[in-house]
Parts: structure tokens; C-alpha cells; sequence
């Protein structure tokens, strides 16, 4: 399976850069409501859409939520305690082995952000080729740690932080030489298309010198297609069977036609935008020869 999506090779534009190729993560998250037969039809919905890796979450709930959050009431299909309703929807090493075997077989890449450093040693068996800080963990200083220790190729989220949180995880990562991608976020789901600032994308590649990509959680499609023309190298997604489903993301998800239509659309950006140099085709030369009849007059005798 081929680990290494992330393209480094860039098509100038103006004072951006568009990746040739823009990597495109299917956020599965917990959109999987505890299924794992859920979990396998929507990497099979990713799978068929084109994207280049689908992601995961995993929490330890008892480190992630305090015994009092825990047994507050709330009604789910599960129960009607937070703790019923978050158990149901963690994956153990029965399901995480499975959709690692799943995975392989169809050549779809897959990682998982962790929420705890428990949970991100429990992924370790997997060896999976990303990591993923999420941005409610950026500013989890031994999580972050942890993940820069491993030195492999980590995507940061930047929703809910200010400049300095980003210094502080950048300058963590830059520490451990662990290389890493900005994830240019705005944290509310769904967001609204007038919040989502993706100026940001320049402003962070220029502000670190690194790569920046955009994990959006708005309705539609288009903004990540700006996104990419902003010059982000990885769009991540959230993906749903239907955002009728139950779950608190479901509403900031694509569903199938969504996913496909985006992914379509991105492997178009580096095509139609090409390289910026002026030229005159083959074919506008023979289109040339039939509509300027005055280069082709015979010259008339003096």
C-alpha cells in the first residue's frame, strides 16, 4: 500500500503554490456509531470516491472525561448516560484490526488521531503512516509530545488556537525534527462559510515555512476546492452514509455524491491551472491558420 500521498511538488501561482497532486483525507471519525460494518461501507465510500487515506478517532474514555461528565444523563441509542453513549462509540484492537486488514486489502491508507497518550501508544501496533493532532489537542502538551517523539508524518490542526498555541506544538515538532502539515481549521460544526478565513492557508505557509492543508467542516464543497487554489497540499473531510444519522458530526460531513463531487474537483485544480506560462498550443495555431485570413493571403503582384 502506497504510504506516502503527500505531495511536495508545487505548481507556482502568482505568490501561491497548488500541489500537483492535493491529498484528500476522509474524516470517518466516529461517523461509524460503534459499527464496524458502518466503518467499512464508509471507507468503501471513500475508497470509490478516489480519497487517498481515511482517519479515525480513538479516545480512552476515562482519561478523555471525568467520572462526573460521565454519569450526567443524556439519551442515546445506547443508554442514557454520557458514559453509555461514549463507550458505545470507542473501537477496540477486534475492530482496529479489522479495518487495518480492510484497509490493506482494497490499498486505502488509514490513521487515527488520537486523545489521550494511552491511545496513541495503542495505535502504534498499527504502524499506520500518519499521525494526527486534532485541534482540540494542540495544546495537550504531552500528547503532542508524544506524537513528535514518533517522527512521522503528522497533520495539525489549528481550529480552537491562536499563534501561540501553533508556536509552542510547531516548535515541539521542529524539536524532534518530526515532519509535519499545518491543518488551516475553524472548529464549529457545522461552520459557516463566512468564518471560514481561508486566507489562513498562505498566512500559516508563510508564517512556518511548511506545509499548510485545510480540514473543513462546513456542508458544502466548494470552499476545499478554494482551499486547494489558497495552496493547501491535504483537504480532510468528514464523511457520512447520511447526515440524518445519529451523532454530534454528522451535520459537518459529505455524504457519498458530496465526497466524489470534491474529490473530482480537486484532481482538476492542478490540470486547468497549469503552469503559468504563456504559450501558444498546436492547436491554436491550426484554429490561427483558418480564422487570421489576413497572415495567409497570397501577396498580390507590385
Amino acid at each position: 500500500m502506497e504510504n506516502n500521498h503527500l505531495s511536495t511538488d508545487t505548481i507556482p501561482v502568482g505568490v501561491q503554490s497548488v500541489a500537483k497532486h492535493i491529498m484528500v483525507i476522509a474524516e470517518i471519525g466516529i461517523n461509524h456509531n460503534g459499527n464496524l460494518g458502518v466503518a467499512k461501507k464508509l471507507i468503501d465510500l471513500a475508497h470509490r470516491a478516489g480519497c487517498d487515506a481515511v482517519k479515525f478517532q480513538k479516545r480512552t474514555i476515562d482519561i478523555v472525561y471525568t467520572p462526573e461528565f460521565l454519569d450526567q444523563p443524556r439519551e442515546s441509542p445506547w443508554g442514557n448516560t454520557q458514559r453509555a453513549q461514549k463507550e458505545a462509540l470507542e473501537f477496540g484492537v477486534t475492530e482496529y484490526d479489522a479495518i487495518d486488514a480492510y484497509c490493506r486489502e482494497l490499498g486505502i491508507a488509514w490513521f487515527a488521531s488520537a486523545w489521550d497518550v494511552p491511545s496513541q501508544e495503542f495505535l502504534r501496533r498499527y504502524d499506520c503512516p500518519y499521525n494526527k493532532i486534532a485541534s482540540a489537542m494542540l495544546t495537550h502538551d504531552a500528547l503532542v509530545e508524544a506524537v513528535a517523539r514518533e517522527r512521522k508524518p503528522t497533520f495539525i490542526s489549528t481550529g480552537m488556537a491562536d499563534y501561540a498555541d501553533i508556536d509552542r506544538a510547531v516548535a515541539v515538532f521542529r524539536r524532534h525534527d518530526c515532519p509535519f502539515t499545518l491543518m488551516h481549521c475553524v472548529a464549529t460544526y457545522p461552520a459557516a462559510e463566512e468564518d471560514l478565513n481561508l486566507r489562513c492557508i498562505p498566512a500559516l505557509a508563510e508564517r512556518y515555512g511548511c506545509p499548510v492543508g485545510y480540514s473543513g467542516h462546513e456542508p458544502s464543497v466548494s470552499p476545499s476546492v478554494v482551499a486547494a487554489m489558497m495552496g493547501a497540499v491535504a483537504i480532510e473531510r468528514h464523511i457520512t452514509i447520511s447526515r440524518a444519522m445519529y451523532g454530534s458530526d454528522q451535520a459537518a460531513s459529505l455524504e457519498g455524491r458530496g465526497i466524489e463531487t470534491l474529490v473530482a474537483q480537486l484532481r482538476k485544480v492542478p490540470v486547468v491551472l497549469g503552469d503559468g506560462v504563456k504559450r501558444v498550443l498546436d492547436g491554436e495555431k491550426a484554429v490561427a491558420r483558418k480564422l487570421r485570413y489576413w497572415e495567409t493571403e497570397p501577396a498580390t503582384a507590385s
